[in-house]
């Protein structure tokens, strides 16, 4: 599997550990930066990341600030990204399961290591269920071609 990580300022010390755990269990992951602590935009890395996932047909991205609803919001933006901000194994296993989520973010300064890796352990080890979710996933994906939705 290829992944694309990408943080902001806030989230340099978690990816480069997230890059770390994702490459030991075998998948390619693209860091496309930052690679200092040096004040940067989250969108600015959301858009490079959700691009590349875009581009690269089953890739999945990982996205890092501090709290992770910046990025969230940034990378949903986009027509094609399902991006699931997760604090838990629980909501990261049903953003796969569920939504087939393609994107994870994560907020540094609100989980630590330990539940960094079990997020993503939980996200990468789930998979999108189809069936009665899939209808839903593709109501999802036709918001981003309509603009607003009227139910």
């Amino acid at each position: 599997m290829k992944y694309f990580i990408g943080a902001d300022h806030a989230g340099i010390d978690i990816k480069a550990y997230v890059k770390e755990l994702f490459e030991k269990r075998g998948h390619e992951v693209v860091d496309l930066g930052p690679n200092s602590k040096d004040r940067v935009d989250y969108p600015d890395f959301a858009a490079k990341v959700c691009e590349n996932v875009l581009d690269n047909e089953g890739s999945k991205g990982i996205l890092i600030c501090g709290s992770g609803i910046g990025m969230s919001m940034a990378a949903n933006k986009f027509d094609g990204i399902r991006a699931a901000l997760c604090h838990n194994e629980y909501s990261a296993q049903m953003a796969r399961e569920h939504n087939d989520a393609n994107v994870i973010c994560l907020g540094e300064r609100v989980s630590g290591y330990g539940m960094v890796e079990a997020i993503v352990d939980a996200w990468n080890n789930s998979s999108f269920e189809g069936g009665r979710h899939e209808g839903r996933v593709e109501k999802i994906n036709a918001l981003g071609k309509m603009g607003s939705c009227r139910v």
